[in-house]
């Protein structure tokens, strides 16, 4: 089914893949290939877009990246606009989407999310930007049907910001990445490693997108294949599967944490645009006759079988036949590891008894967002059901077409009347299902979900207060067969089901009569409307000349999301008032976090005004190695969190600026899971140290750093820290690679004082 390289690969005229191994030269040779490695890696797709967005600053391997366009939702583009207005923005200098499909509903929290929408818009006028309503269309489907484009690159603040199946390489980033592209900057990355995804062969009916995206989730995302890298998919099996199939697996490969992903274009996609009415915009993208990748999956479509990912992660994938085998065993071990992972002492998770009657059980469908809600999934979803019921007991199901166009041609070619016929629920485009904020379950009950994710907590549930259910990944076309057999989950492909070609209808007058396009188009005089919730950003300290560090977090779990490190769902509505929201920091994970960090903040006033309480901590730094002349004011205290492998997840800034708001410093991580994490922390003016033995450090831990802004500003490799005690313990740190330009924002203390001074 798949097949992954230990090694990289040539892929000769898109079709014949050499191995990169001792035989390599020979088989080479054979096939008439010339060219070196070196310029056989420029053959890939991702190089040449790159090459062509790289800035003049940049070089071949330091790239200095400019965006065709930018794009936000509800969740972020408050605290990216607030933060470039402090840094100097004065329009927008490219297009750039603010879309609310995130924070769209506004019956929590009186109108505090629509608060943000009008701000939103008055923010469109003034800056000159495109302002799609609520309940208009989720962020990624407005970006694939009117901002992507063959040979194009968008940015956005939102993880899942991938449109490669339509030839556009798309980065999901932290806020501050947008900051910086709004005031002239450039985006800086060293070049990416790119591997190929060769598809072959053609899926059978009743496999879907989410089947293929998830099967490749669990080939790669425990060993790290693609971390950091452009997933470039080729083969002839790319002919075989519709525009919006290939979309579907493509926003899932933001869970193998990959950097970004591109496809080879065909005539499939030219129909796409030109349904739009942007026909100008495709371009035949495909590898050169010599290609070059770092690595190679080989999927083989036609041995894809109906999947389900169990919490909680999309990577804990069985195929759902192995699950129906298996289930007692499956679903005991599945506890057993989310029990741990959560670790609230006795949770009832309830996944052992949905085992019964010879089937798994689920209590709730969701197909929606931009996985699920695809068109072609849900006229697939259509198929299954006609003149089909879900039932009149506790299973539910609800689907969200990803957009208004989506849903009128739903309603047109009478696919929403079969649903509603059926029992289910026709929402809005809305991206709730994916975070916790729509359709949430009851206390220890199963959802299964066409959408992104299937974390903790994104089903609504708060553990540390008891409440728990639990969400399962399927593709639309199995939860449309498990819905019609009232729940018990069942594979689209034991179905004899006659699934349908639907042309797609695209309706642009749905956009045009609400939209507000801007672009290009600043008014300057426009007052920003700020609601009462809508906060600046507190004063960031620059980074001392020494630093006094607390651990005030400290978890060992293999992996930390940003889920973990800040909630999603009820937290949205404080998502533009940084102090509040603060308060949510490691909520779930560690719910004593925040009066630790706020602990430290008072230490570090105490320093400040001489307080004799910091008067034992000052007496073990004098006795470090050439400490001894150091007075309170030669240092400054801040706090931290430990984490193995913090970042996975999200790209919400707000993960890192929580805990800047919070008097954080640094984190301490044996790896980071992400480089939009990473960055984060950066952009806020956080030390990302990495450590390679964890022992020395515990919660509660005092380290010093002393010379700590010299060791950056000189590029130290291996910094050196001292764990405070009756015995210090010498330590040692490193900060990875970072650029001249993130060396100083962190020594200025965020990405606003960087622009300021």
């Amino acid at each position: 089914m798949i097949t992954i390289f230990d090694t990289g690969a040539y892929l000769i005229n898109g079709t014949q893949i050499i191995k990169d191994d001792a035989d390599a030269a020979a088989k080479l040779k054979q096939a008439g290939v010339s060219v070196s490695q070196n310029e056989a890696r420029k053959g890939t797709i991702a190089y040449g877009i790159l090459s062509a967005h790289n800035a003049p600053q940049g070089d071949e391997q330091n790239l200095r990246l400019k965006f065709d366009s930018l794009t936000s939702h509800d969740i972020t583009y408050v605290g990216i606009i607030q933060t470039a207005r402090a840094s100097g923005m004065e329009k927008f200098p490219m297009p750039y989407v603010l879309t609310n499909c995130h924070n769209s509903l506004c019956a929590v929290g009186g109108t505090i999310n629509q608060d943000d929408h009008v701000f939103a818009l008055s923010a469109a006028k003034k800056y000159g930007g495109i302002y799609v309503p609520p309940h208009l269309a989720v962020i990624h489907t407005y970006n694939r049907e009117m901002m992507a484009g063959c040979g194009k690159m968008i940015l956005g603040s939102d993880s899942h910001t991938r449109y490669g199946a339509l030839g556009t390489l798309a980065v999901g980033e932290g806020g501050g990445e947008l900051a910086k592209q709004l005031v002239g900057r450039t985006y800086d990355i060293a070049r990416p490693q790119v591997v190929a995804v060769y598809l072959s062969g053609k899926p059978v009916p009743g496999v879907g997108p989410h089947d293929a995206a998830l099967a490749i989730i669990a080939a790669v995302f425990k060993s790290g294949y693609v971390k950091n890298k452009v997933m470039e998919f080729v083969g002839d099996g790319i002919a075989e599967l519709p525009v919006d199939f290939r979309g579907g697996i493509d926003v899932m490969t933001t869970e193998t944490t990959c950097w970004s992903s591109i496809w080879k274009t065909d005539a499939a996609v030219k129909d796409y645009f030109e349904i739009r009415g942007r026909g100008g915009d495709y371009r035949e993208l495909k590898p050169a006759d010599t290609a070059y990748y770092d690595g190679l999956i080989h999927v083989d479509l036609s041995k894809i079988e109906p999947c389900i990912a169990l919490p909680f992660h999309p990577s804990n994938v069985y195929t759902i036949k192995e699950l129906q085998r298996n289930a007692r065993d499956i679903l005991a071990q599945t506890e057993e590891d989310g029990l741990k992972a959560l670790g609230v002492p006795n949770l009832n998770l309830n996944l052992k008894t949905k085992y019964r009657n010879g089937g798994v059980w689920a209590d709730q469908a969701v197909i929606a967002g931009c996985s699920g809600g695809i068109f072609d999934n849900i006229m697939a979803a259509a198929d299954i059901m006609k003149g089909k019921s879900t039932g009149n007991d506790n299973f539910t199901m609800s689907v969200y077409p990803e957009s208004q166009p989506v849903f009128l041609e739903l309603v047109r070619n009478g696919a929403a009347e079969t649903f509603m016929g059926a029992g289910v629920l026709m929402r809005e485009a809305f991206c709730g299902p994916c975070f916790g904020a729509g359709d949430t379950p009851a206390n220890g009950e199963l959802s299964i979900r066409h959408t992104t994710r299937n974390f903790p907590n994104r089903e609504g549930s708060k553990p540390n207060e008891g409440q728990i259910a639990s969400v399962a990944l399927m593709d639309a076309r199995s939860i449309a067969a498990t819905a019609i057999n009232g729940g018990r989950i069942t594979a689209a492909t034991e179905l004899d089901v006659p699934f349908g070609k639907y042309k797609f209808f695209f309706d642009k007058g749905v956009y045009d009569k609400r939209i507000y396009n801007g672009n290009g188009k600043p008014s300057p005089e426009t007052e920003l409307v700020l609601g009462p919730n809508i906060k600046g950003w507190p004063t960031m300290p620059a980074l001392p000349e020494n630093l006094l560090i607390q651990i005030a977090g400290f978890i060992t779990d293999p992996v930390t999301t940003t889920d973990e490190l800040i909630p999603s769902g009820e937290t949205s509505s404080y998502r533009s008032n940084p102090l509040r929201l603060a308060e949510f920091t490691l909520s779930r994970k560690d719910p004593a976090y925040v009066g630790r960090a706020k602990n430290v903040q008072s230490l570090e006033q105490m320093r400040r005004t001489g307080e004799e309480k910091i008067e034992s901590l000052l007496k073990q730094i004098q006795a470090l190695p050439g400490c001894a002349g150091l007075g309170s004011a030669d240092f400054v205290i801040g706090s931290a969190i430990f984490a193995r492998k913090p970042g996975d997840g999200s790209a919400r800034e707000q993960a890192a600026s929580c805990q800047r708001v919070l008097g954080a410093s640094a984190n301490f991580a044996l790896e980071y899971a992400t480089k939009r994490y990473r960055s984060n922390l950066i952009n806020w003016g956080i030390l990302p140290f990495i450590i390679s033995d964890e022992s020395a450090l515990s919660l509660g831990s005092y380290i010093f750093f002393p010379g700590i802004k010299k060791a950056v500003q000189e590029k130290t490799e291996t910094i050196t820290g001292y764990v405070l005690g009756e015995q210090p313990v010498k330590i040692a740190v490193s900060l990875g690679e970072l650029t001249d330009a993130e060396r100083q924002i962190i020594i200025d203390g965020c990405l606003i004082n960087y622009y300021a001074g």
